[in-house]
């Protein structure tokens, strides 16, 4: 992995090999920015403050050797990444504005889509992990992971319950909680379509009565302009003396028909004419059967203009036109004929809800029944843990319980309550020695302890629920002495199947590791800078040393350094 412009890293490599990695350093040197740099290959949040100041971005890149036949391999190609000898190459950069880039195998794609990878490749573990181990859904959805199937099929089931019941509840409860105001709206839609249905009006009547109405209120003005266009045309009778057009136009083409033959240019005129002579004729035609048809009756224009005024009515209320008001009357009927079957709905989905409480309540105590047996052997696996973590005489266990509600559902004849992962809460408890109740382990257990339960649980999953890597940020802290010696002993293990990176302050971890890494800044007087190179040797003695007295030449120190590394490689 390379790392530039990040915090106080400047520009470094780190290489972690197969095993057990361990990252040591002073306190500020940056060990925290390796952490930070494997979050951001894995779609981690892009903080622009990690940018180093002065630098436009920082920029994360890293190999990751895929196992054979990985799935996290088909994804990514799926995604258009290529394999670069069976290695993917993922990259993260972020500016110093904020913006954050992501891209696979060569090819851009979302962040989201590193996040997806991450779980089959990784797991990550820090001091809030171990807080958030405190929280009672955690602590469940742990012990659901570990039981794997037998938890998973149950949940499935009765997720799908869980959501339709919350469905059915939702409408069961908006109809009788809404009655009146269902009921108003019942009465309101059935006045507005009994007003529509009175009035009767035709899909573009509208249209037609104003079209008629303004033909009607202009009828005299329109029989005159006829009549005065047909004189025109054809002649007006009272004046024999009068020139029409169509006499001037017959005159013209009996003119031209004389002498068409020689001519054939003229002869087409000739035709020509004729035909407007014909025109002329009909149109003068129509005129005059306009002019005789043409009602100017004022009944009639009061009869169109008092529907006019009941359409307009109706689209003040219901529509911007009569369209659009039958629209509504359509959608209204359907909407009433719904409000109107309120009763016959609430008894179908009373009903159905009674079932539905039923059938959640069977696969809940099958849920509960899978999570007690799965609980008995996780306890009992992450007990044997902490025997080989330095508390062999701790106990842990799982108190499974369930919180009496007259709402919920029943389950082995109590009527107890209910959420979306079951009607269960799991709690986490630990014993730390004989005679000691067992206690939550938010208020029994110190922080050494915790530090080492948590890692316990995590040795169970790894041989229930494997991944190649697991990186571990100070899980240690609050432990020291023997009990640090039985965790690094015990990543030592872990490391046997997996690969392993601790960043540790405690040198009885470090010792146990097969590479460690030493991350260290020196200061030019302008620019810190962060390297981290490989320890091996003389120089892995001193780095102990350090870490156990401060003192990297203490003779003393060197000494207790030098049994930690035997001591390690006499457990390999």
């Amino acid at each position: 992995m390379r790392i530039r412009a990040l915090g106080v890293i400047d520009d470094a490599v780190v290489e972690l090999s197969p095993g057990f990695t361990a990252v040591t350093g002073e306190t500020g040197a940056g060990k925290t920015m390796v952490v930070t740099s494997l979050g951001l290959l894995l779609g981690g949040r892009a903080d622009p403050a990690l940018v180093r100041i002065g630098a436009k971005n920082a920029v994360v890149e890293g190999r990751i050797a895929l196992p054979e036949g990985a799935s996290a391999a088909v994804r990514a190609e799926e995604a258009g990444a290529e394999l670069d000898d069976g290695a993917l190459l993922v990259s993260r950069t972020v500016s110093a504005e904020g913006r954050s880039r992501a891209h696979l195998g060569g090819r851009s794609v979302p962040v989201g889509m590193l996040a997806e990878l991450a779980d089959e490749l990784i797991a990550v573990h820090g001091q809030t992990d171990q807080q958030g181990l405190l929280k009672l859904s955690r602590q469940r959805q742990a012990l659901d992971r570990y039981a794997g199937e037998a938890v998973a099929v149950p949940l499935a089931a009765y997720g799908e319950a869980y959501r339709r019941l919350r469905a059915v509840a939702a409408d069961l409860e908006e109809i009788t909680t809404r009655a009146r105001e269902r009921a108003q709206e019942a009465d309101l839609l059935r006045f507005g379509l009994d007003e529509i249905a009175a009035v009767e009006p035709r899909a573009g009547e509208d249209l037609e009565l104003a079209e008629e109405a303004e033909r009607l209120g202009h009828a005299e003005a329109l029989a005159s302009a006829a009549t005065a266009a047909h004189a025109a045309l054809a002649g007006d009778p009272e004046d024999p003396e009068g020139v029409d057009a169509a006499t001037l136009v017959a005159g013209a083409h009996r003119v031209l028909e004389a002498v068409r033959s020689h001519d054939p240019a003229l002869s087409g005129l000739a035709d020509r004419i004729g035909e407007i002579g014909i025109l002329l004729g009909d149109v003068a035609g129509e005129l005059a059967g306009y002019a005789d048809d043409l009602d100017a009756d004022p009944l009639r224009l009061a009869a169109v203009e008092e529907r006019r005024a009941a359409l307009t009515a109706l689209t003040r209320k219901y529509g911007a036109d009569i369209g659009a008001v039958l629209a509504w009357a359509e959608q209204s009927a359907a909407r009433l004929a719904e409000l109107d079957g309120d009763d016959d709905r609430v008894e179908e989905l009373t009903e159905e809800r009674d079932a539905l409480r039923t059938e959640l309540g069977a696969f809940a105590q099958a849920l509960t029944d899978a999570r007690t047996e799965a609980a008995e052997r996780f306890a009992a696996a992450v007990t044997a843990e902490l025997a080989s973590l330095a508390m062999p005489h701790a106990r842990v266990s799982f108190a499974i319980r369930q919180t009496e509600d007259p709402e919920g559902v029943e389950v082995g004849g109590r009527t107890v309550g209910y959420g979306p992962a079951g009607v269960d809460e799991v709690e986490l408890l630990l014993a730390p020695h004989p005679g000691a109740p067992p206690r939550p382990i938010a208020k029994g257990a110190s922080g050494g302890e915790l530090s080492r339960v948590m890692l316990a649980v995590e040795v169970v999953f790894a041989g229930t629920d494997p991944v190649p890597t697991y990186l571990f940020d100070e899980v240690d802290a609050g432990v020291g002495g023997k009990a640090a010696v039985e965790i690094g002993r015990r990543l030592a293990k872990l490391a046997k199947t997996a690969q392993v990176v601790v960043v540790t302050h405690l040198p009885q971890v470090a010792a146990f590791a097969d590479r460690q890494l030493l991350v260290e800044k020196t200061n030019d007087g302008s620019v810190t800078r962060s390297g981290v190179k490989v320890l091996e040797g003389e120089d892995r003695v001193r780095e102990l040393s350090r870490m156990l007295a401060g003192q990297e030449d203490s003779e003393t120190a060197r000494a207790h350094a030098e049994e930690l590394l035997a001591t390690a490689r006499a457990d390999a």
